[in-house]
């Protein structure tokens, strides 16, 4: 980025009235959303804009001189703009709008009238359903959060038997188990 003409970090433009009152404003709104990094920024510009000395403002917000320089560069480039923390955009999504609607009924539909056999969808299923209807590949490990991005919960089924006696169950807990397990105390033979 270019420097000024006078070789401050901020032009004219970034200094005027105008453009004090913004940053003020956008000082203060942080402050009430709790944005913290945000602020620490704008209160850095402003004080670099008031005649304050970059090494003065590092230490006050216990920040390097070159984290302040990069604030002034930015605030220069794009404004008050460029002080606000920005999310990475990611990579675009493999489905459309369209398609994870159309995806949506068709898992609330269930798998048989997809052309499963199952009763209930698993993760592989629903991948290979994606794969068939949108020619489109999801890892297996991507499927659970497309599901839940969609709205749809990861359900996993409890691992017991189906004809299992709750009341046996319960009984060897209760009393063969006990004898079972080895007593604590004295080891044999000591």
């Amino acid at each position: 980025m270019a420097r000024s003409k006078t070789g401050e970090a901020i032009s004219a433009r970034g200094r005027s009235p105008s453009a004090r009152k913004k940053l003020r404003r956008f000082i203060r709104q942080r402050v009430k959303e709790g944005e913290l990094a945000e602020w620490r920024r704008g209160r850095a510009v402003l004080g670099y804009i008031e005649g304050r000395r970059v090494i003065e403002i590092a230490a006050e917000l216990d920040v390097t001189r070159g984290a302040v320089n990069r604030w002034l560069q930015w605030y220069e480039a794009m404004g008050v703009g460029g002080l606000v923390t920005g999310r990475a955009p990611g990579p675009a999504p493999k489905l459309g709008e369209a398609q994870r609607g159309e995806l949506s009924a068709l898992v609330e539909a269930g798998p048989l009238a997809a052309g499963y056999q199952s009763g209930v969808w698993t993760g592989p299923m629903i991948g290979d359903l994606i794969e068939r209807r949108f020619g489109v590949h999801y890892h297996r490990h991507n499927v659970p959060r497309l599901l839940h991005e969609l709205g749809f919960s990861v359900q996993r089924p409890r691992k017991r038997l189906a004809r299992a006696d709750a009341e046996a169950q319960a009984s060897w807990l209760r009393e063969r188990l006990p004898s079972i397990k080895k007593k604590h105390g004295r080891a044999e033979g000591s």
